[in-house]
């Protein structure tokens, strides 16, 4: 059933100001992925903050117009879904990447970490960075990890004046 007039300018306002909000953008051709697997790949994006969407391509080109995602406009050709990465800058690399590991049928057409298009071949190597939190653990190890190492070094040094001490009165007992 075609979309009214209305509820066409209703999805370019609505993927319009997604697009804006967005951090990056995952373009992938999904003709021969099951309606199954689609529906998991909807409910692994709503775990992970990607918004995917599957709109016309003419509505698509002109939700994106306006947006740093306007690179994405000359992918819009065939069946296309869309996903955007609305916290994590990888979190839509990564959803994409696991989802074409598991389904050969799935083709990825663009990423777009801004206003450009960025190779497909770094497709996997952006989704194996760290996510913003795993990045973030890492960075408070690194900086504990020196405090910690002095915090221990400060608590042997009476440690080692008591174990110093018991060994000279040791010593004077037996004299």
């Amino acid at each position: 059933m075609p979309l009214r007039i209305d509820e066409k300018k209703l999805a370019v306002k609505e993927l319009n100001e997604i697009a804006t909000s967005a951090v990056s953008a995952v373009a992938a051709d999904y003709h021969g992925t099951s309606v199954s697997e689609i529906t998991k790949l909807r409910k692994d994006a709503r775990e992970s903050e990607v918004y995917l969407k599957v709109i016309r391509n003419t509505l698509a080109r002109k939700a994106l117009m306006e947006t740093k995602f306007s690179c994405l406009d000359e992918l819009l050709v065939g069946p296309t879904i869309l996903a955007f990465s609305l916290n994590d800058p990888t979190s839509a690399m990564k959803l994409v990447n696991d989802f074409k590991k598991v389904n050969s049928s799935f083709k990825v057409k663009g990423l777009s970490l801004g206003d450009s298009l960025l190779d497909l071949s770094r497709l996997a190597e952006i989704a194996n960075l760290p996510s913003r939190d795993q990045a973030i653990s890492q960075l408070a190890r690194v900086i504990n990890a020196p405090l910690n190492k002095f915090a221990s070094l400060l608590s042997q040094v009476p440690s080692k004046l008591v174990r110093t001490l018991e060994s000279v009165k040791r010593q004077k007992e037996e004299a």
